[in-house]
């Protein structure tokens, strides 16, 4: 965690810092659907983002309960009666070196903290002191009293980790260690005014100023480096970065502690006090805001609405649009008390005569916008999919309604917050009188939808116009009625009974269309809505010069939680003078577009269904899918002709070739870094199945013509093979054997635990699995490298390979999860943040690797 200046102070209290603060931006909705203001002016205290789960956020907090009750802790899931004990203390082991390693480090702070203490405070007797007693006092609060604390604790736990005896207890030290944390509320009630004496005392001596920009700070027994500088502040930050660690080691201790074992009882009374204390620091936060409203409005036919996103002010707010037949306006929900009439409130308006769609050229000149981080998207995917689950356990065994609602109501906060931050897709206008507006959207298709719709309508003889304040109340009021998009669009506003939408494999061939008025050059692209949102996932060649095309192109579409295909059918402009560098504008022309929903009972078959959208009255694209359900595509099965390279053991392969690494993935890996890293969307975009199965039977073939049509071949075919050798090896790259350790490792809380762990698990794997999942991780590594060009993050090919790599087998999916949805929410989004978490790892040495067996490991 980055040290917090004394400039961040005067925006976040210390809380926030501790507990991670996520407020929603200027404006928005909150959790009721109402809109709220983002945080607290300069200066003022922010009300905490409460993370509830411990397992998936580097930042713990106190889990608050209604009306601010003291917290007991929950047990966590783990090693109830029928777990295996074994395998359980072999990763309480790992816990408790990773963190008895992270606490070596720690004390080695406090250490460099409290060493010029001692002269400062020699000196402030003198006649030229550098501080006075009272700053010294101020500024080294409690440091020397936390330093004790944490050397016994270190001193006590060591030797028990290093002699390991799995019957060995500690728990009575981590209890020690929670009754002192009184230390650390006084530390911190102290924080703020040690940080600002620090920096005042900077301003006015040099010499002090020396001190505090360079302390030494010792590295652990076994680093290469001897001393690390560090500045006072990031070092008088330590102590509040610390303060969640032990709660999150006793999280993950319990979890692998059996019941039975003399350290369980131990531990949940530490875990009881620690939360406690957390719990009690939070109850004064005030978690009221305030939404500074100023109504406005007047009636006309509504033509279309619905929820888009505004950029204003750099944040983004979710608004309700309004086209009105010659107006468009953008109004928010005002906030209201409990059994009051909701209202809308206007932000802004303008006629359709005074509206203008911007040039790609002043697209090009206008600010862009930073697409949100990835890993904070997949973050909220992963908390949606946990609660999603938690809802369904709690129907199942029929839980109170208050905690089901409770759980509705975080996961309506997570999905309205991936809803405010993954669209990316621009859609500005202009009022004729110089104000501009942006919108993202997640989808060109909604994009062509609102700019058709308004475009029909300014056909019409419109007259430009102003309202007065009394006609503008009028319009806005009646927004209320007429809207026909009542909810926000998330899956948590939907009916128990609706559909919960197909997860798994639809395979789609897109035939041909017919309909266009004149030869081009045309191609389609393929969306399937995912979380509330749509993304794009295929796209045909451009078949050029004609108005009959006829592609014939089969592709795989992953489904998460799907219930609808988009096709769009485009026309491709080769004019680069056209091309608009505004970020994610597509500048080729949309001739058509349609949308059919995926109904189970019409998909879930294993013949194909033929089917034809209709598109603007007139093209007609005909196209064929059928759907493969995700439990279905866990089975794996082994090739039968042991000579070829599909559905064949990686170790068998490499022993033939007499390579480390598969013939296959070094053609296909060296053939995408030749040409197709700079290709938008790689390993994303679904390449076309025939080519595939073409590339899979030379392999196989090991036919003497495979560079030759690698050359020719597309490029996103070649990556779907790379991708179909993985999906298809008798078992993952990351074996069944280590898939319920890894499931285990990704899930630790502790940094130092789980880092411990995660290698370990890799110098568990064959070598040839190890050798080939490094090589692999480097390529990749090399794309996301390209991203600013190719948009494929580290976390997007995370989510393409996670699930390829490492699933479970198909025992043990039966033997946990019972659907489709329930394999999606419980494991597919952790495989993908074990892929990540190496992926986000520093350069891993496979002979490093192997040399340096780690000094508290033990075999899986």
């Amino acid at each position: 965690m980055e040290p917090l200046s004394h400039r961040g102070l005067a925006r976040l209290s210390w809380i926030d810092t501790l507990y991670g603060n996520f407020s929603y931006a200027a404006d928005d909705y909150d959790a009721e659907g109402h809109e709220e203001q983002k945080g607290p002016p300069e200066g003022s205290e922010a009300m905490p983002y409460i993370d509830e789960s411990p397992t998936m956020s580097p930042q713990l907090s106190a889990r608050s309960q209604a009306g601010g009750d003291r917290v007991s802790p929950t047990p966590p899931e783990g090693l109830a009666p029928g777990v295996e004990a074994g395998k359980g203390l072999e990763m309480r082991k790992l816990v408790l070196s990773g963190f008895l390693a992270s606490e070596e480090i720690y004390i080695n702070q406090l250490e460099a903290l409290l060493l010029p203490m001692k002269p400062l405070k020699a000196t402030a007797t003198t006649s030229q002191p550098v501080l006075t007693i009272q700053q010294i006092e101020t500024i080294f609060y409690k440091i020397q009293d936390i330093y004790e604390i944490h050397k016994e604790f270190y001193d006590s736990l060591c030797p028990k980790v290093q002699q390991w005896d799995s019957q060995v207890t500690m728990g009575h030290l981590f209890q020690k260690l929670a009754s002192q944390l009184g230390v650390y509320k006084a530390f911190v009630d102290n924080y703020k005014v040690a940080l600002e004496t620090a920096e005042k005392c900077s301003q006015s001596n040099n010499q002090f100023q020396k001190i505090s920009e360079e302390l030494k700070v010792k590295g652990p027994k076994d680093s290469k480096d001897s001393h690390t500088s560090v500045t006072m502040e990031a070092l008088l930050y330590k102590p509040i970065d610390r303060v969640t660690r032990s709660t999150l080691v006793l999280h993950d201790l319990l979890k692998h502690t059996p019941v039975d074992h003399p350290d369980y009882p131990l531990l949940q009374d530490a875990l009881r006090i620690s939360q406690n204390f957390l719990s009690s620091i939070n109850e004064d936060i005030d978690p009221r805001r305030t939404a500074v409203t100023t109504p406005k409005g007047e009636t006309r036919q509504l033509v279309k609405d619905g929820f888009l996103v505004e950029v204003s002010e750099s944040s983004r707010k979710l608004r309700h649009v309004f086209l009105f037949t010659d107006v468009l306006l953008c109004a928010k929900l005002k906030k209201t008390s409990a059994g009051k009439h909701q209202q809308y409130d206007c932000k802004w308006y303008i006629p359709l005569a005074d509206l203008v769609f911007p040039s790609p050229e002043e697209s090009e000149a206008s600010p862009q916008v930073q697409p949100f981080p990835d890993h904070e998207l997949e973050d909220m995917k992963m908390k949606i999919s946990t609660l999603k689950s938690e809802i369904q356990k709690e129907k199942a065994n029929k839980g109170q309604s208050r905690a089901i609602e409770r759980l509705k109501k975080k996961m309506f906060e997570n999905e309205f917050l991936l809803l405010l931050n993954s669209p990316t897709i621009p859609f500005r206008i202009h009022n004729r009188n110089g104000k501009s507006y942006l919108f993202l959207l997640s989808s060109d298709y909604e994009r062509s939808e609102w700019r058709e719709a308004i475009q029909k309508l300014q056909k019409k003889d419109l007259q430009a116009f102003v309202l007065s304040s009394v006609e503008l109340q009028v319009l806005t009021g009646s927004c209320f009625k007429l809207r026909t998009v009542h909810n926000i669009p998330v899956t948590s506003n939907k009916d128990d009974d609706e559909s919960p939408g197909l997860y798994g494999f639809l395979h789609v061939i897109v035939h041909s269309a017919k309909g266009f008025k004149q030869s081009a050059n045309l191609y389609c692209t393929l969306e399937v809505d995912s979380f509330g949102y749509f993304v794009s996932k295929a796209k045909t060649r451009v078949f050029r010069d004609t108005a009959e095309p006829k592609w014939d192109e089969e592709f795989e579409i992953e489904l998460e939680g799907s219930q609808s295909l988009r096709i769009l059918c485009y026309e491709k402009c080769y004019d680069k003078s056209k091309v608009n560098k505004d970020n994610n504008e597509i500048v080729d022309k949309i001739m058509g577009k349609g949308q059919i929903q995926l109904d189970p009972q019409t998909v879930e078959t294993k013949n194909w269904h033929t089917d034809v959208i209709e598109m603007n009255g007139q093209i007609k694209v005909e196209f064929s899918m059928k759907f493969t359900s995700r439990d279905m595509s866990l089975k794996r099965t082994p090739s039968k002709k042991q000579t070829g390279v599909f559905g064949v053991k990686i170790s068998v392969v490499t022993k033939r070739e007499r390579s480390k690494v598969p013939y296959i993935v070094r053609q296909c890996v060296e053939e995408v870094e030749k040409r197709g890293i700079e290709e938008v969307g790689i390993y994303r975009i679904s390449g076309v199945a025939t080519d595939i199965q073409a590339l899979k039977a030379v392999f196989d073939a090991n036919n003497k013509d495979i560079l030759l049509m690698l050359s020719d071949m597309d490029i996103n075919a070649i990556a779907g093979t790379l991708k179909l050798y993985f999906r298809e090896l008798p078992e993952p790259l990351l074996t069944d054997r280590l898939y319920p350790a890894f499931m285990e490792g990704i899930a630790l809380s502790d940094p130092a635990a789980k880092e411990n762990c995660m290698m370990h698990l890799l110098r568990s794997l064959p070598d040839p699995n190890l050798i080939t999942f490094l090589f692999l991780l480097e390529h990749l590594k090399r794309v996301a490298d390209k991203e600013p060009v190719n948009k494929m993050s580290l976390h997007n090919l995370a989510t393409v390979f996670g699930p390829t790599l490492l699933r479970p087998s198909e025992v043990e999916s039966k033997a946990h999860l019972t659907s489709a949805a329930d394999i999606w929410s419980h494991d597919v989004m952790a495989q993908v943040q074990v892929l990540l978490y190496y992926l986000q790892h520093p350069p891993i040495s496979f002979a490093e690797l192997k040399r340096n067996t780690l000094y508290f490991s033990t075999d899986v």
